[in-house]
């Protein structure tokens, strides 16, 4: 197994790419790592020393004085270099560089800078090196106002805001769980080599979405109309829809907005209840759980899905992975609702009546057993 360590870690492609190689235990020892490392030389030191891979992802993105952007991530270069220099330390080492490195900014520059530093280092002392120059990133969970534009206009409309436009550019971009998995087979190159010889790389990862900014602003202000307003799920064409609605969702604001109660339509043979308006696909399933029964404790990655409550009582329990509060949702079939599962969240529910629990589950993809996207953590 490989030991890989993150520097950056508790950052926005550090908690990802954390969190995904945690779903292969059989292959990745994952080496926690805190930025209070970059503060102590002995804890730096063996932080290296432990680390078959090192992501150097730790950088400072934006400040109001470039110079400061500047010195801070050359300086991290350097303290990386010196710690594995003294301890002698050759891991394979993946740089995450920007597409900015051709523009005429100091972060760029840093950028470009600690690349060809981290490469020198590699041919001094006969190490792997991988630079890998990335397009504009977006995903869950990006903090709004300094890692994407995308995670800003999230957080504005979901929370009531009026999002501006700047500058209308042309956005090439690429959904952070794509780039997690380019990190991952280069990562991968060592488990098959018995040997590593000096191998210095640098690859430019491609982009897999390219829309303007209104495009993507247009885009979320449909989600917010149709989905966080009416609760109908958008029509979402492509995976960049899909990834683009799923990033959306992480940033409703999950412990208030739930449980959506539906509309009783009632008269005397009865009533009648809407669980699910959607203009994609998808699979509804069908489940009765007997009194003191939990169902699930699971998670997905990609996954959207709607657990509507019918018939009986029922706690519905959410916890995002690597975090340690649990949200906790009372559901109650005389007055029917739903919660929806964001991705990266586990979750189950539980009846916690005293007779038979009904809910219909709706789920955008078919059940598939070769790629159920489907991971078990207790709540």
């Amino acid at each position: 197994m490989l030991k890989v360590g993150i520097t950056g870690q508790p950052g926005f492609i550090g908690k990802h790419l954390y969190n995904t190689l945690g779903l292969f235990p059989d292959k990745f020892v994952r080496i926690p790592f805190e930025d209070s490392f970059f503060l102590e030389e002995n804890k730096l030191n063996e932080f290296v020393s432990a680390c078959d891979v090192i992501v150097h992802l730790a950088a400072m993105n934006r400040h109001n004085d470039p110079e400061v952007i500047y010195k801070t991530n050359i300086g991290l270069v350097k303290q990386l270099i010196n710690a594995m220099e003294k301890t002698r330390s050759n891991p394979h080492v993946l740089f995450s560089s920007s597409t900015q490195e051709d523009l005429d900014n100091l972060y760029g520059k840093s950028k470009r800078e600690g690349r060809q530093l981290l490469s020198e280092w590699a041919e001094r002392n006969n190490a792997r090196f991988t630079g890998l120059i990335i397009p504009n990133v977006f995903g869950p969970f990006g903090n709004p106002f300094y890692n994407s534009v995308i995670a800003t206009f999230c957080h504005q409309l979901s929370h009531n805001e009026t999002p501006h436009i700047d500058i209308d550019g042309d956005m090439k971009l690429i959904y952070v769980g794509e780039l997690i998995n380019e990190f991952i087979k280069y990562i991968d190159v060592k488990l098959n080599q018995k040997k590593v010889e000096n191998s210095i790389s640098n690859i430019s990862i491609p982009h897999t979405a390219e829309a303007k900014v209104s495009e993507i602003l247009e885009r979320l202000l449909s989600y917010k109309t149709l989905y966080l307003e009416k609760g109908i799920l958008p029509e979402l064409k492509n995976k960049f829809d899909i990834n683009l609605f799923n990033t959306f969702r992480t940033y409703i604001d999950i412990k208030n907005h739930y449980p959506v109660k539906l509309v009783q339509n009632i008269d005397d043979r009865g009533s009648f209840v809407e669980t699910v308006k959607l203009n994609i696909g998808g699979q509804v399933s069908f489940s009765t759980t007997v009194p003191g029964v939990t169902r699930g404790n699971h998670y997905h990655t990609r996954k959207i899905e709607r657990f509507a409550v019918i018939k009986g009582k029922a706690l519905i329990q959410l916890r995002r992975i690597g975090t340690d509060e649990i949200l906790n949702f009372q559901l109650n079939g005389n007055e029917p609702s739903f919660v929806d599962m964001p991705i990266w969240y586990t979750h189950n529910i539980k009846n916690t009546g005293n007779e038979e629990l009904y809910t219909i589950f709706w789920i955008n993809e078919f059940f598939d057993a070769n790629d159920p996207d489907t991971f078990f953590e207790i709540v």
